[in-house]
């Protein structure tokens, strides 16, 4: 009687899919053959693990399955449907899944074309273009297709050493592993007369132009790609992409955070004593202030929707208005005099946080 595959694989009825994997890849790399030469029961755990992944990745037959069980994968004619089952199959499947790689003698492409390599461009932008989005004119040393020969490098013909396949295959007890053909570099195709122009390689050096878009609100870091402005593929085969990384500068007047921004705006002792009117800088302009009477340094004005946009969408944060209260560097005699006249009749009345300060540094040292 054959053991539930469920069972066989230590996991339950309602496992996913990405369970069922990890499952059936401990069992097939403890139990298999090459680790284990000459253990008949270990031969016969992997072949038991393989058949049970082979219905159970499989949504229709594991439907059948779970509906039927055996009976139903068998058809209910008694013929063991798994006669001539290959463990290795299963194993070399899910061997490239979680690698990559092609084995056992399998190919992941056709004889014909390579995707080209993706490309990396660092584009700097100013600050207002990053706010308010625009375009910009690029410049992309790359690798095209040739046209003299339509990208192929020249006459063709199927590569004798591979046949066509692209693969070698190597075997060693039951584990086989097929590796990339050394002549055709696993096209599947030898040059038989190079192109005069590309010289075989079936691609040439050129500068591309092109517009990049940039959408309002992008940062430093920010990654746009462009789908087939990569290497052209060889043979025939498909571009990679290239990615813009942009890189915004600095701004003489604001610093960004996140979407909102913040600027410094500088007011007198008179203007932050007594309230007044001032001109501060936006993005979008000039715009105008109110400073209240007694406002002090370091003190922030809030302005909503007046940052960068959010990128992707969702309106525009804030900016944030730092004032700091400027002391002058140089008295006239008259000012001096204003001033200390000013000193004389404030008292303490005047500077309220500082009495404040002074209060609790008296208590301190009492």
């Amino acid at each position: 009687m054959k053991r539930d595959y469920y069972d066989v694989l230590g996991v339950a009825r309602e496992a996913e899919l990405t369970e069922i994997k990890k499952a059936y890849r401990k069992l097939a790399l403890k139990f298999h053959p090459d680790k284990n030469p000459g253990d008949a029961e270990s031969e016969a755990h992997f072949k038991e693990a393989s058949e049970a992944y082979a219905v159970l990745c499989d949504p229709e037959k594991r439907r059948v399955y779970d509906r039927m069980g055996h009976a139903g994968i068998s058809g209910g004619g008694g013929q063991d449907p798994f006669s001539g089952f290959d463990p290795f199959q299963s194993f070399g499947d899910l061997f490239e899944e979680f690698f990559g790689g092609d084995i056992f003698g399998r190919r992941r492409g056709g004889a014909g074309g390579r995707r080209g390599a993706d490309l990396r461009y660092d584009l700097e932008v100013e600050f207002q273009v990053a706010a308010r989005g625009g375009e910009q004119a690029i410049r992309v040393p790359r690798h095209e297709a040739c046209q003299a020969c339509n990208g192929q490098g020249g006459e063709r013909e199927q590569c004798p050493r591979c046949n066509g396949h692209g693969q070698i295959q190597l075997q060693q007890g039951f584990f086989r592993v097929s590796r990339t053909c050394d002549r055709c570099a696993g096209m599947g195709q030898s040059l038989r007369r190079a192109c005069g122009t590309c010289r075989g390689d079936g691609r040439i050096e050129t500068v591309h132009k092109l517009t990049v878009k940039i959408p309002p609100g992008v940062e430093t870091g920010t990654r746009l790609r462009l789908k087939g402005e990569g290497e052209a593929g060889m043979r025939g085969g498909p571009a990679g992409d290239l990615y813009v990384i942009m890189i915004v500068k600095d701004h003489p007047l604001f610093e960004r955070r996140g979407a909102d921004v913040l600027c410094e705006l500088p007011v007198s002792i008179a203007q932050a004593a007594l309230g007044a009117e001032v001109e501060a800088p936006s993005l979008d302009g000039r715009t105008t202030l109110r400073i209240d009477a007694g406002t002090q340094s370091g003190s922030v004005i809030r302005l909503p929707g007046a940052g960068l946009p959010r990128l992707g969408g969702g309106g525009r944060g804030d900016q944030l208005v730092h004032v700091f209260v400027e002391v002058p560097t140089r008295l006239s005699a008259r000012q001096r005099e204003l001033l200390e006249e000013f000193a004389r009749e404030s008292g303490d009345n005047g500077n309220p946080r500082q009495r404040s300060f002074l209060d609790k540094l008296r208590d301190f040292f009492d």
